[in-house]
């Protein structure tokens, strides 16, 4: 056997992540489980714009000829914005070289294996927890005695028994990408349209362990961390040490996120989040709905006015970026207790809202409620709800355009002047619903447009100002102001017709954004 046979691997891992941006924390956890076969694995990540023959052709050189008897192994994560690219890139591999095992994991094939696609053409599929799961399948592959069930539940060990996946980031992905890192697992809650509701709690890792390998990264270079913790602030001691971390080693290049419940906020946390300076901290805050019979129908305990005090103290009193979320399609929600509910946070001034559409995810309890609320729901992933017993698709559809016009005009952070004329939040009396000023601002540009892609900065600038100063109750001089405020303030270069000789000569520079902080946070500031 030549040299390079011998030191060819046997196991590949390999992923499909959304963009480049994205390193695959779960590929790492199993990298760092592999044990005495660690050095026979390597870890290809992708991303799923690319060809699924060109990432077959680059697996496949990956483990070169398999040399007789030897068995070769591909284990693949599926989740569910990668389903689709991955099966085709599974049905090549089978044809290509049928002799590789073909290895399964990931949310998207851990519950209702039976009827996937991906799942008949693959040789395992490993449900749940992997992290030791996938490495002792593999020894039974390479060493036997062969497995004899294709469909094999995975375990779920202590997490004292689990190693921790952060040294196998490279100094590229410190460099390049989000590093995602975790404190805990699982969560408390039941709310049914998320995977965590199958948890029967939240699991710590032991925090002494955790802060060491964090202190690893960040002696190496890393200043960008994004905690995929389903409840950062569910155990308080832990999150204040945390914070107290971070606010020790303090740069201004330091990014951290953490998604928080937002009902459970002491002053001890508080306290800590307040020292944190503008451009470092993100939080992503789900309110979902404010309905309180939706939240009850869902399994979904929130303390509304709770919610409200700490996101008017957030705004208020910390430098947080608030990325707040909100859900429409939930059984029973009607446009009218969602407009509502919209209403209600959007005058709590949070950073972002973002718009999300209800999706059936494989296995949640969500589709309990299938029958009794008449959803239906795309076959396809992403599963996107298409109409209730109460929406009907058309308004559904109405409700995906706004969503994405929110995205351009408010989310972005170029019209914060002009948002609050569209909306007429800051007039006297304020407008009786922002939701429904908004809503007709989208209708509008879907009669003009025809799209919600492809528009410019300038070409949504041109839109505000027709739409503002037919429609709106302002004079078309102070739509045309404001818009050129903000204009300038986004750094934007171009000349949008509607400010035709009003930009300042030469076109002021783009600004950059604070340290890692995204140029569309950077602009909230």
């Amino acid at each position: 056997m030549s040299q390079a046979a011998a030191a060819a691997p046997s196991i590949v891992l390999c992923t499909l992540n959304a963009k480049y941006i994205h390193a695959s924390l779960g590929l790492r956890y199993l990298l760092a489980n592999m044990g005495d076969l660690r050095a026979s694995t390597v870890l290809r990540e992708f991303i799923i714009a690319r060809q699924p023959r060109e990432i077959v052709e680059e697996l496949l050189a990956a483990l070169g000829e398999a040399q007789s008897g030897a068995a070769q192994i591909i284990g693949l994560g599926v989740y569910i914005w990668n389903v689709t690219q991955t099966t085709e890139v599974v049905r090549l591999l089978k044809a290509q070289r049928p002799g590789i095992k073909v290895v399964l994991g990931g949310p998207e094939v851990s519950h209702e294996v039976a009827q996937q696609e991906i799942v008949r053409l693959a040789d395992f599929v490993i449900t749940g927890w992997g992290d030791l799961s996938f490495a002792k399948l593999c020894r039974a592959l390479l060493l036997g005695p062969q497995p004899l069930m294709k469909v094999i539940t995975g375990e779920q060990p202590p997490l004292s028994q689990i190693s921790l996946p952060y040294t196998e980031y490279s100094d590229a992905d410190l460099a390049h990408r989000l590093l995602y890192v975790e404190a805990s697992r699982g969560c408390p809650f039941k709310c049914e349209f998320c995977l965590s509701s199958l948890d029967q709690t939240a699991w710590a890792f032991d925090l002494d362990e955790f802060l060491a390998a964090i202190k690893v990264l960040h002696q190496r270079g890393a200043r960008n961390f994004k905690f995929v913790d389903r409840t950062f602030n569910l155990k308080i001691d832990a999150s204040v040490r945390i914070l107290q971390f971070f606010l020790e080693r303090l740069t201004s290049d330091l990014f951290l996120h953490f998604e928080v419940v937002p009902d459970h906020l002491p002053e001890r946390l508080k306290t800590l989040l307040a020292q944190f300076p503008p451009g470092t901290l993100q939080l992503e805050i789900g309110i979902q709905s404010f309905n309180v019979q939706v939240q009850q129908r869902i399994s979904r305990k929130q303390d509304n006015a709770s919610t409200e005090a700490n996101l008017r103290w957030l705004v208020t009193e910390s430098q947080a970026h608030l990325h707040t979320d909100l859900i429409f399609g939930l059984p029973g929600e009607t446009l009218e207790s969602f407009a509502a509910g919209f209403d209600r946070l959007v005058r709590l001034r949070p950073h972002e809202i973002q718009l999300g559409i209800l999706k059936r995810l494989r296995g949640t309890p969500i589709a309990r409620h299938t029958a009794a609320y008449a959803m239906v729901y795309d076959v396809g992933p992403p599963y996107t709800v298409r109409q209730t017993g109460a929406v009907d698709a058309a308004t559904l559809q109405r409700f995906t355009r706004l969503a994405r016009y929110w995205d351009l005009v408010a989310n972005s952070g170029r019209f914060k002047q002009t948002l609050c004329l569209l909306l007429e939040t800051d007039t006297d009396p304020p407008a009786a619903s922002p939701f429904y000023a908004f809503l007709a601002f989208a209708d509008w540009l879907w009669q003009r447009s025809g799209k919600t892609s492809g528009l410019s900065p300038e070409a949504l600038v041109d839109a505000l100002f027709d739409y503002l100063s037919v429609h709106g109750n302002w004079p078309a001089q102070t739509v045309q102001q404001t818009l050129l405020a903000d204009y300038v303030a986004s750094g934007a270069r171009a000349s949008p017709r509607s400010l035709q000789g009003l930009l300042p000569k030469p076109a002021m520079p783009r600004r950059h954004a604070t340290g890692t902080l995204a140029p569309r946070q950077q602009r909230h500031l």
